[in-house]
């Protein structure tokens, strides 16, 4: 998969995914990411990316002509473009699996301000994403955790592929508590039915466990 990030700030972005997994997953060329400066395709002497909105209003909009100038310059055929905004669809994990699965390569432009020109999102743009119901200074931080979501899913980036089966949201349910050495810490002893050995009763009670954490903290997500 090759992946475009378009922003004001391309150095929040080149960053963040240097690092842990998805860092790893680019030297082992598993994934190829590649974070632009949308000024690059400024023409002015200014580098002029923003301006004041039609009709009043507070803040500046980013404007049409370098923004279709870099996305005409990066895509390619079947590649889609994802713009990064609080107005978008919700992404989820099944938003993920289905990026991970079904695209080879993908654009993502990052709003900043007060957005971009409507006429970028009508002509350019394929999908509108939004991370959650709240307002960031900029596009390209929601930028980094779709594509970081995103990449784990990749094959071979994971060390265990059935991680990404087995944690939460995978199946439609919040993980299950996980324990490890030592048995016992300050008096709090790991449950006696992981340690018995038997699967099909381990299995069941991470269930149970799944489904009471969905109930408490996540109902929406049972309904």
């Amino acid at each position: 998969m090759r992946i475009d990030i378009l922003s004001l700030f391309p150095q929040i972005a080149t960053a963040s995914l240097a690092e842990s997994i998805i860092g790893r997953a680019q030297q082992r060329a598993l994934v190829e990411i590649h974070s632009h400066n949308i000024r690059d395709w400024a023409t002015d002497k200014h580098r002029t990316t923003d301006d004041t909105p039609y009709g009043g209003g507070q803040g500046m909009v980013m404007k049409c002509e370098p923004i279709f100038e870099a996305v005409s310059a990066l895509r390619t055929e079947g590649c889609r473009v994802l713009f990064m905004t609080p107005a978008g669809a919700p992404f989820e994990q099944k938003t993920a699996q289905r990026f991970a699965s079904d695209c080879k390569h993908l654009i993502l432009l990052c709003g900043h301000y007060e957005g971009v020109d409507q006429r970028v999102v009508d002509q350019l743009v394929h999908e509108e994403i939004s991370i959650g119901d709240y307002v960031l200074t900029n596009g390209v931080i929601a930028a980094v955790v779709v594509v970081d979501a995103i990449v784990r899913l990749l094959p071979e980036v994971l060390g265990d592929a059935a991680s990404a089966v087995e944690e939460s949201f995978a199946t439609g349910l919040l993980e299950f508590p996980q324990y490890t050495r030592p048995v016992e810490f300050q008096g709090l002893r790991v449950p006696e039915i992981l340690l018995g050995g038997n699967h099909a009763a381990i299995s069941q009670w991470r269930r149970e466990q799944a489904l009471a954490k969905t109930q408490t903290t996540r109902p929406d997500l049972l309904a």
